[in-house]
């Protein structure tokens, strides 16, 4: 199984690589399904690989002058103290039981993992529907500073909590809010990703999580190999046929999520 966690794990730096972004949303599952890893611990762990994965993605986009530094500062400043609020003091004081439904008792753990499908079931649609309207909005739409501080704080609770990036949610509101060209809004949301991934993964540190760093960097080389393969593959493959399957594909896994925890 562990044999098919790595391979997973390559799968998934090759779906970043070639999609840009989303592809990190399969990590917690894989952590939790393939390498038996307590949720709330895969969270801590996601955190690492999104932010380390981001932080590579970003590079290239930052060569290409596709990286707006003044709106990274204006929507992850925010995004960064929430996200390391929620790892430092929110997660370590929530308790391992959170409420009975009849005899069904709802656990951290579970929490976790409903509240990620849910996240999933969300990303999966922002992949899958035709993003007209952010294409035509880019050169009318005024930027919205106040807006754009306001959903970093969402963002990077959200963060927080799931250990996801949340790129569907913040490269609408960078085209939407900020006023930003689409390359240009996909390259400053992988810095953000980066910068609070990896700040909110400081947060965990000194934490009762037990923390493997040997599997967690090796975990994460697979997924850099994926991301290598991804991004030449980006040459031949176009990105716009491959964003659609892969959000019918993380659809399906949120379903599998909700109904694999919730039902059986």
């Amino acid at each position: 199984m562990e044999i098919i966690g790595y391979l997973a794990s390559i799968l998934m730096g090759l779906s970043l690589g070639l999609i840009g972004g989303g592809g990190s949303i399969l990590t917690v599952p894989i952590l939790v399904y393939l390498f038996d890893v307590d949720p709330v611990l895969s969270t801590t762990y996601s955190l690492f690989v999104v932010g380390l994965t981001s932080a590579i993605g970003s590079v290239s986009h930052f060569r290409k002058g596709n990286v707006n530094l003044k709106t990274a500062i204006i929507f992850g400043i925010p995004s960064i103290a929430a996200v390391y609020s929620v790892r430092k003091f929110v997660m370590p004081i929530i308790p391992d039981s959170l409420f009975m439904v009849g005899s069904f008792e709802v656990t951290k753990s579970l929490g976790v993992l409903i509240l990620f499908a849910v996240l999933m079931l969300l990303a999966s649609y922002s992949m899958i529907r035709k993003p007209k309207k952010l294409k035509e909005s880019k050169e009318t739409v005024t930027h919205n500073y106040p807006l754009i501080f306001a959903e970093g704080i969402v963002v990077g609770g959200i963060t927080g909590l799931v250990g996801a990036g949340g790129g569907f949610l913040i490269i609408p509101a960078l085209v939407l809010l900020a006023g930003l060209p689409m390359k240009q809004a996909v390259g400053t949301s992988l810095l953000i990703i980066a910068l609070k991934s990896l700040i909110g993964f400081t947060g965990d540190l000194g934490t009762n999580l037990s923390i493997d760093y040997n599997f967690m960097l090796l975990f994460s080389g697979f997924a850099m190999v994926g991301i290598l393969i991804g991004s030449y593959l980006t040459r031949f493959i176009p990105n716009e046929k491959l964003k659609p399957i892969f959000g019918w594909f993380v659809l399906v896994m949120g379903v599998y999520i909700l109904a694999k925890e919730l039902l059986f």
